[in-house]
């Protein structure tokens, strides 16, 4: 990297640390911090959740997963099935009560709905599955800069996190959401620009002839993900990613913290459709990014010239690629990009990797703030107090997270894989279970504390049992942990008896008030679901 690269970087990231001194000149109170005073508009927030979501774990693995990693291919655009049918169920059945409650944590509705135990124990689980899940974006994130720079994975690991905690703690989630915003155009260009060049050098057609042909397959009807070869299939992207995305937008209060920020449920679901729209044709961009980046790497011309320019050699660079397929994207800016455009496009990989981190540990100190802080230490606090230690409370969480991804460096098989898949398996644990204490306490009267409760461990338990004893795909999990933690619930409903008092229990209205002047939007994405699966059939069949 030249010292125009460095000039580039260095005054992106001073620029956020400046925007964050600046905006945290209008807090006053955790409404302010946690949900920016609820002024944040639709767009705003449909923007922060597309970059937290399309963050450097999918700028970077993506295309490594598309590329390189053993079992990848285009097969990726399956993890975006689920994601129209999970957010209609957030849309209609979740988002409207969390926000007409006016939460911040959004745990504190199994609380009024069940009980505090209830509550604690979700939040102690997605606090867990979170804090986890972002030390091995932290760790994708040290990977990248670990390929830039003359330093270790672990050094990097450090930098990056450091950024992240100064400008998160000190601005709140009002930085994060207007970060995320030119963060998700940065991310865009970045995308456009590694595409573009890669594409450049092998040419369309020798892009798509030069991998291998099981990575241009995208849907497979035949393996339901019982199986290792199988865990790709159509079936346990399509129908667990149907629960893993519902749980993910609609129960995980790093996603609707965001929400919540939002003025009114309609602009909500407004922003909400965006992502529904917005993601499938991004992430399709990652994959092409894939193909064309993978078939540099697969090309023995520019594969030579690619180890040249990087200075090692051939078998070095093969020999660091099969270790971790993650260095793909970050050593082909290297090597291919000019001055200038290289500190742009890694501007987009940081832009990427921040976007996760930084939201991500806001909401956890939300959620010990709210869950636990103010309930069992300090309840009768002022506010000025409660706002000084949730900054206290955001560094914690930062330098969790950095500690649990040095730990996680140090993990051989965690550096073997991409770390997308890692990440979200994580998640699939908990989140099944999660959604259905959500889902149940919204919408079946019968359920009471205790069931509530019960159904929740059995969920885990079983999908500790799936995991150890099986093969099954990850994505089942979701599915799994659901309909366990759902049946034992109304079983022990049942057996028990439902001695629940609904008097002051919120719970979802009908179903129709919901849809009323929405089914023209709902349509359409029902109808969408199906498109997506149709243009994921045209680019196998043409490619």
């Amino acid at each position: 990297m030249t010292a125009l690269d460095w000039t580039v970087i260095t005054i992106y990231l001073a620029g956020l640390i400046t925007l964050a001194a600046l905006l945290a000149r209008k807090q006053k109170n955790q409404q302010d911090y946690y949900l920016a005073g609820r002024k944040t508009r639709w767009w705003q927030s449909g923007f922060s959740t597309m970059a937290t979501q399309l963050s450097a774990i999918s700028f970077v693995s993506a295309p490594a997963f598309v590329a390189l990693k053993e079992g990848g291919g285009l097969k990726w655009l399956c993890y975006e099935f689920g994601v129209p049918l999970g957010l209609l169920v957030v849309i209609i059945f979740i988002i409207p009560v969390l926000h007409r409650e006016g939460y911040i944590s959004i745990y504190e509705y199994l609380e009024g709905r069940f009980n505090r135990e209830t509550r604690c124990l979700v939040s102690i689980l997605f606090q867990l599955g979170r804090g986890l899940a972002t030390a091995v974006a932290v760790l994708a994130g040290g990977l990248i800069l670990s390929t830039v720079l003359p330093i270790t994975t672990l050094q990097a690991i450090i930098v990056i996190g450091a950024v992240t905690i100064i400008y998160d703690a000190i601005g709140g989630i009002r930085v994060v959401i207007i970060s995320d915003v030119i963060q998700m155009i940065i991310i865009i260009v970045g995308i456009v620009v590694c595409g573009g060049a890669a594409l450049r050098l092998v040419g369309w057609s020798n892009a798509w002839e030069t991998l291998a042909p099981e990575r241009l397959s995208i849907l497979d009807f035949k393996h339901w993900g019982i199986h290792p070869d199988g865990h790709y299939g159509f079936w346990p992207m399509a129908l667990g990613g149907i629960f893993l995305y519902a749980s993910y937008y609609g129960c995980d209060q790093s996603q609707v913290q965001r929400e919540l920020s939002v003025g009114n449920v309609r602009d909500v679901r407004k922003s909400l459709l965006f992502n529904v729209f917005c993601r499938y044709p991004i992430v399709l961009m990652y994959c092409l990014v894939g193909v064309f980046v993978g078939a540099v790497f697969m090309m023995p011309d520019t594969f030579s010239q690619l180890a040249s320019n990087l200075q090692v050699e051939p078998g070095t660079l093969s020999e660091v690629l099969r270790q971790d397929p993650d260095r793909m994207v970050p050593m082909f800016v290297l090597a291919f990009l000019p001055p200038g455009v290289v500190g742009i496009v890694f501007i987009a990989v940081l832009s990427a990797l921040m976007s996760s981190l930084d939201s991500a540990i806001n909401s956890l100190s939300a959620v010990t703030m709210e869950d636990y802080y103010k309930v069992y230490i300090k309840p009768d606090a002022t506010e000025k107090h409660y706002l000084r230690v949730s900054k206290v409370l955001t560094v914690f969480w930062g330098i969790f997270s950095i500690v649990a991804a040095l730990v996680f460096a140090g993990i051989s098989g965690a550096r073997r894989q991409t770390t997308i898949v890692l990440i979200n398996a994580v998640g699939s644990l908990l989140y099944g279970p999660i959604l259905a204490a959500f889902l149940l306490g919204l919408t079946v009267r019968r359920i009471g504390p205790f069931h509530a409760f019960i159904g929740v461990l059995s969920g885990i338990i079983t999908n500790i049992l799936v995991w150890r004893l099986t093969e099954i795909s990850w994505l089942w999990w979701n599915l799994t942990g659901f309909t366990s933690a759902a049946l034992v619930a109304l079983l022990m409903s049942f057996v028990v008896g439902a001695e629940v008092d609904l008097a002051n229990r919120n719970l979802t209205r009908s179903f129709r008030d919901f849809i009323s002047g929405w089914k023209r939007s709902y349509t359409m994405v029902m109808i969408y679901f199906f498109l997506i699966i149709i243009v994921a059939y045209m680019i196998q069949k043409i490619a």
